[in-house]
């Protein structure tokens, strides 16, 4: 499995605009892709705004070339989220699953 991780600081009162776009655009568009696993949102404050980490989780990288193109160490930030924003990772990170603890419940 292959992480995709990018961080984008959000103006505080497009926090939900911001929000609504990833469930109705991105994550709608995600879940087409054969290959995507899940995706998790993280958020918390920061001087200038709402900082997210966007964790979307993958069988492989040609999954993740199918939504990010060959270049896909580069961010897909479409115009509206942009405008949304205060700034952005012009660039992602992928992280290959090395270890997975699932706690066992007795």
């Amino acid at each position: 499995m292959i992480t995709r991780n990018w961080t984008g600081v959000v103006r505080p009162e497009r926090s939900t605009d911001y929000l609504n776009h990833l469930k109705h655009d991105t994550l709608k568009k995600l879940s087409s892709i054969k290959g995507f696993l899940n995706a998790s949102i993280q958020q918390r404050v920061v001087t200038d705004g709402i900082e997210y980490l966007v964790i979307t989780y993958w069988e492989n990288m040609d999954a993740i070339k199918e939504f990010a193109g060959d270049a896909a160490d580069i961010a897909v930030v479409p115009s509206i989220a942009q405008e949304m924003m205060v700034r952005y990772d012009p660039v992602v990170r992928h992280y290959e699953e090395v270890i997975s603890l699932v706690p066992i419940v007795e």
